[in-house]
């Protein structure tokens, strides 16, 4: 098995930080891909910020200069540093990585369990 575990999220003011981790951890050989996604009650999932494992990025428009999304190949961990934020980031907030599973060599798409950040004074 695999399990993806998020943390860092919590209630910050406009204009606050926060940096959000994503620890990956069980039978994993490599990870290619690693994703942020947000999500807010009503509305469809979200593609805030990828990564591969050679360092390349990609950011939804609205968060770029703001988010920074980074990875520890050797923690098999990603973050996404917050900046400048806003209300309209208030989400749940969930990673997601294409994992090629230790025991029978196959990709696998898992997904944490999501963490929440609430913008607001």
């Amino acid at each position: 098995q695999v399990q993806l575990v998020e943390s860092g999220g919590g209630l910050v003011q406009p204009g606050g930080s926060l940096r959000l981790s994503c620890a990956a951890s069980g039978l994993i050989f490599r990870i290619t891909v690693m994703k942020w996604y947000r999500q807010v009650p009503g509305k469809e999932r979200e593609l805030v910020a990828g990564i591969t494992s050679d360092g390349s990025t990609n950011y939804l428009e609205s968060v770029k200069g703001r988010f920074t999304i980074s990875r520890d190949n050797g923690e098999n961990t990603v973050y996404l540093q917050m900046t400048s934020l806003k209300a309209e980031d208030t989400a749940a907030y969930y990673c997601n990585a294409v994992i090629m599973r230790s025991d029978d060599r196959r990709y696998y798409s898992e997904w944490g369990q999501g963490t929440q950040v609430t913008v607001s004074s």
